[in-house]
């Protein structure tokens, strides 16, 4: 539960007119640090810009240039997993880099409105904007602030980690995947003939769940060793093979539609293996 959480405010159009940094710092979970900054961006200030945050030219006179805070950014950022709600964030940083010039750090980001799109339903496809978003979880800040920005996209983060369950790691994963992904055309539609020389050919696979690994990866390790790949579970399927978390959450009506129905072909006697992707690796390491 280790991460910094970022916000930037520019002053124009061009992303790479940074005029204001917030950073906070989390350790188990746990605001511990802050910094934040206004940035002389070398830039103009158009009155879109000024209307949003109320920064002004005149505020940023005789305040540092990107390049003058860049130590203290290396110190919060550098080999860090870095929050951001939504990566304009990330994008505003990487081409304020560019424009000075200056190296890239080591960091892992992590976009918190993916999070949000995935915990909460509601917000799948639309309102999951920071303000809409703290509204739901009933924290208040004072938005355009990049700090306040920073430490809301934190607790965002925190709160999403808590309801459902999971941790930090999961989420850098999760991220990546379809948002739901028992509607995905990603996932239900792949199948794979198996290789006939492969230990288990003869096989028949079915996948479910959130995979750590794109399912398509998945699918082309299972037929390797000879699986057949199924789209859905029937009266040939003899291997369901279950996303990590989800076997470790699930329980009862809560399992997708493939493990429920596995589950009743086995009851009427079908031999179907339930097993979790990690041993599904360990698997095809072993074949």
């Amino acid at each position: 539960m280790n991460f910094v959480s970022i916000d930037v405010e520019t002053a124009s159009a061009d992303m790479s007119s940074i005029c204001q940094i917030g950073i906070a710092k989390y350790i188990d979970g746990e605001l511990v640090d802050q910094w934040e900054s206004l940035i002389d961006p070398e830039d103009y200030f158009d009155a879109i810009n000024v209307d949003i945050h109320g920064i002004n030219k005149k505020h940023v006179i005789g305040k540092p240039k990107l390049p003058g805070v860049i130590k203290v950014l290396q110190a919060y950022l550098d080999n860090s997993i870095c929050v951001s709600h939504t990566h304009f964030d990330r994008v505003s940083l990487h081409q304020a880099f560019k424009k000075y010039s200056i190296g890239p750090f080591e960091i892992s980001w992590l976009d918190s409105a993916k999070v949000v799109r995935r915990v909460w339903p509601e917000f799948s496809r639309k309102g999951y904007g920071l303000s809409n978003v703290c509204k739901k979880i009933g924290y208040e800040f004072e938005h355009h602030n990049a700090l306040e920005d920073a430490k809301a996209a934190g607790y965002i983060l925190l709160t999403a980690i808590s309801e459902s369950g999971t941790n930090l790691e999961y989420w850098l994963t999760r991220v990546k995947q379809p948002i739901n992904p028992q509607n995905s055309s990603v996932g239900r539609f792949i199948r794979r003939e198996g290789n006939p020389e492969g230990a288990l050919f003869g096989d028949v696979v079915v996948f479910t769940g959130y995979l750590e690994m794109p399912r398509k990866d998945a699918a082309n390790l299972a037929a390797t060793i000879g699986f057949e790949v199924a789209a859905g579970v029937t009266r040939k399927t003899t291997v369901l093979i279950v996303g990590n978390q989800d076997y470790s959450k699930l329980a009862g009506e809560d399992k997708s539609n493939k493990h429920r129905k596995a589950e009743q072909l086995i009851l009427k006697g079908q031999k179907i293996r339930i097993i979790t992707e990690s041993d599904f690796v360990e698997l095809v390491n072993q074949a």
